[in-house]
């Protein structure tokens, strides 16, 4: 007889941004400052915007309509991305790369490549690092981040077993970033071990510091790493959709290339992203696109290290804001993740995300981000230097 997956089951009821919405929606309250979801806000730029409708009025013409788009994705776009990361001193050849719609689709779509496996994921950390392994069935093993280990743990923190292992850096909810000894120790950890490093990077173009804006900057990561990145955050591509994943030519799993699995799989199960995202993904990194998106990016920074010093002035522990749009911190006099959230929801209009959203680890914390524009996060700092606590 038919039946469901049961692991359905076993997920939480509602996905945390959608109980979010929901208990703002119930709580009806109005002129809200939403520094909850990570949403951007600024439009696409003037490059970008460009391409997105020349490329959209090509389809009007016999001579430039375009179809299904390879399964990897166009070559103009992975040649760009092959060069984006050469100017970060990474060799990634173009048939190492896979255009996506986004991350989170490969997050989940890389799961099928593999039997059975231990997952091993921080906590807290981006929601469907778990949940796509619960649907999956996978076991999972937790790694705290707290403030003891500066919310990066380490592999002395874990048995060595092979597992799938899940970083993301800079971090999705604390903002924090792996070093290259730290990220370097997690490599030698996967090769000792047998295991794999799924590598969530989407956030690496906020990184301003001396820290791997890749994890193939790092010694023999490609014999051990997938790396999954997306135009989302930078370049406003929210919704567009359009990522990326690399699969190096070296990594093997059971002696089975993993690349051309991934292949194989998406031929399958992917139609592609099309063609205007796609150009409009190229124009993103062309000189000109880079350097206005990364004033986009520039805009978040500043608007999320003007929370910080509103929390920091307020006298709350907190980190993050310096390399990420995001900022974690921590609730004040002992309240719940939870109880603060209605805290700043009922009595001043603000809206972030509770810590446990992200696990249980996150439990006491609280995320904010530095998406939005200028005035309302200034209204948002000004709220939480003045705050009643």
């Amino acid at each position: 007889m038919i039946d469901i997956n049961r692991n359905f089951e076993k997920l939480k009821g509602n996905y945390l941004f959608t109980e979010i919405a929901r208990k703002v929606k119930e709580s009806g309250v109005k002129n809200l400052i939403s520094l909850g979801v990570g949403d951007i806000k600024l439009p696409l730029s003037k490059t970008v915007g460009k391409a997105f409708i020349k490329s959209a009025k090509e389809q009007k013409h016999l001579k430039t309509f375009k179809g299904y788009p390879p399964t990897l994705g166009y070559g103009f776009l992975r040649d760009a991305i092959s060069l984006n990361y050469k100017k970060k001193n990474v060799k990634i050849s173009t048939d190492e790369i896979f255009i996506s719609d986004g991350a989170k689709s490969d997050i989940c779509s890389l799961v099928d490549l593999l039997s059975p496996f231990t997952a091993l994921v921080q906590s807290p950390s981006y929601p469907p690092y778990v949940d796509d392994n619960v649907i999956k069935g996978n076991s999972i093993k937790f790694v705290a981040a707290r403030k003891e280990n500066g919310f990066l743990p380490l592999p002395d923190e874990v048995e060595e077993e092979s597992c799938v292992i899940y970083l993301c850096s800079p971090g999705n909810p604390t903002g924090v970033t792996y070093d290259y000894k730290s990220l370097q120790q997690w490599i030698d950890f996967a090769l000792k071990t047998q295991s794999l490093i799924i590598f969530d990077g989407a956030y690496s173009e906020y990184v301003t510091g001396d820290y791997p804006k890749s994890i193939f900057a790092l010694q023999n990561a490609k014999y051990c790493a997938i790396e999954i990145n997306s135009f989302s955050k930078w370049a406003s591509f929210t919704g567009m959709r359009c990522g990326y994943t690399v699969i190096p030519k070296k990594l093997k799993i059971g002696g089975k290339s993993l690349n051309e699995l991934f292949f194989r799989r998406q031929s399958t199960a992917f139609n592609g992203v099309n063609y205007c995202v796609q150009k409009a993904a190229f124009a993103a990194l062309s000189d000109k696109g880079y350097r206005e998106c990364m004033r986009t990016v520039e805009y978040y920074l500043e608007n999320v290290r003007i929370l910080k010093r509103a929390v920091q002035k307020k006298g709350l522990y907190c980190v993050g804001g310096e390399n990420s749009p995001y900022l974690w911190l921590e609730c004040p006099n002992g309240m719940t993740s939870m109880e603060f959230f209605d805290y700043l929801l009922n009595n001043y209009s603000l809206v972030g995300t509770p810590g446990v959203g992200f696990g249980l680890e996150g439990e006491g914390y609280f995320r904010l981000t530095g998406f939005n524009f200028r005035k309302e996060i200034l209204k948002a700092a000004k709220i939480i230097e003045d705050m009643s606590l």
